[in-house]
């Protein structure tokens, strides 16, 4: 079983930015990027033209270190200060569940821990501490 933990930055439509900040600026390399018009199209919640060229999720390479970044959906709301989160990446489904619930302990949900299209358990959650954490599984659904 792997367990990682990344720092991952949300963005207010600025991720490009940012990502090409810290290319120069950290030397980072990017190993992934996509944006949300490049994602498979949801027919039930079609896509809205200003989020096509947001970034969907990022990761650069800084020296050893990973650093994830998104931009949130239009009409998200986004708070200057807020925008760090922990990634926390598991290749265990039930131990993504087992931190899942053991952070909402006290804390708030903001996505259930559920399958999606990139993860077979992803989920968000802000512990009692007002420290938000992204639940993801890597592997196959």
């Amino acid at each position: 079983m792997t367990l990682r933990l990344t720092p991952y930055l949300m963005m207010d439509g600025n991720a490009k930015e940012a990502i090409q900040f810290y290319e120069q600026a950290l030397d980072a390399k990017v190993l992934f990027f996509q944006t949300f018009g490049e994602m498979p199209e949801n027919p039930e919640f079609p896509l809205p033209e200003e989020a096509k060229n947001r970034v969907s999720h990022a990761m650069l390479k800084i020296g050893e270190s990973d650093l994830m970044f998104s931009d949130t959906f239009p009409g998200t709301p986004h708070q200057q200060g807020s925008q760090v989160t922990i990634c926390i990446s598991t290749d265990d489904k039930e131990k993504a569940k087992q931190i899942f619930e053991a952070l909402q302990q006290g804390g708030q949900v903001t996505m259930p821990l559920q399958e999606t299209f990139f993860s077979p358990a992803y989920g968000i959650v802000t512990d009692k501490f007002g420290v938000t954490f992204q639940i993801y599984t890597e592997g196959q659904h």
